[in-house]
């Protein structure tokens, strides 16, 4: 199997403005998670921040054999995360998965984009 049942983004920052045609330029930051098992996968995500109590589990499904991109900006349920604010996220999957972070800050015309593979904290058995 492909991937790891438990991710870590350590570095969590929504930028608090954009510039820019919405919703392409929306300053945001998303998790790219691929399922490439036959089984659909039930993932729950945790959120972690410097000066008050973890917020979730936000809880979404990722089809087998499938894709499921999601911007951090969008989440509402338990509630909405705060722009501005250093938060890390721990994500958890029914199976294995593989997530990538992405952050776009477009609150000046230079865009910014940095991506990187999240941190596997456990194995995929």
């Amino acid at each position: 199997m492909i991937g790891q049942k438990q991710w870590v983004i350590a570095d969590g920052w929504i930028p608090p403005a954009s510039s820019g045609p919405e919703p392409e330029m929306t300053s945001h930051e998303s998790a790219c998670m691929v399922n490439m098992n036959d089984a659909e996968a039930d993932v729950e995500m945790v959120v972690y921040f410097t000066d008050r109590e973890p917020v979730g589990p936000y809880r979404m499904r990722i089809p087998a054999q499938r894709v499921l991109h999601v911007r951090f900006n969008d989440f509402a349920e338990p509630e909405p995360i705060p722009l501005g604010t250093d938060y890390s996220v721990l994500i958890t999957a029914s199976v294995p998965i593989v997530v990538q972070h992405t952050r776009l800050d477009s609150r000046q015309a230079a865009n910014a984009l940095a991506s990187t593979i999240a941190y596997p904290a456990s194995t995929g058995h």
